[in-house]
């Protein structure tokens, strides 16, 4: 008797179609098992980390080119050389302080 009306319930019926059943199982096939689509998913994820990437290296290329314009004026290229590279006249005592910044 149950089994019945559930057999001539509209909705049993719709799923029950040879046609729903194939179409619903190549659907799941599309989007969870094709390889198609977890390749686009990886290749987006590609893409995403090069845009990072060409933002890095865009905000690196306007910082050196504000240093190569401060290095134009040679007070500043003195400075520079003498800061990063350690250079020194001959007459003169470089001594260089470091801090312990571990704390205890």
């Amino acid at each position: 008797m149950v089994s019945k009306k559930i057999k001539e319930n509209k909705l049993f019926k719709f799923l029950t179609n040879s046609y729903v059943i194939i179409f619903s199982s190549f659907l799941v096939w599309m989007f969870f098992f094709d390889t198609n689509v977890q390749l686009n998913k990886e290749f987006k994820k590609e893409i995403k980390e090069l845009n990072n990437t060409i933002n890095f290296y865009k905000k690196e290329i306007s910082k050196d080119k504000k240093t190569i314009i401060e290095l134009q004026d040679s007070l500043q290229l003195e400075k520079f050389a003498r800061e990063q590279y350690l250079m020194k006249k001959d007459n003169e005592d470089i001594y260089i302080i470091e801090y312990d910044t571990l704390k205890k």
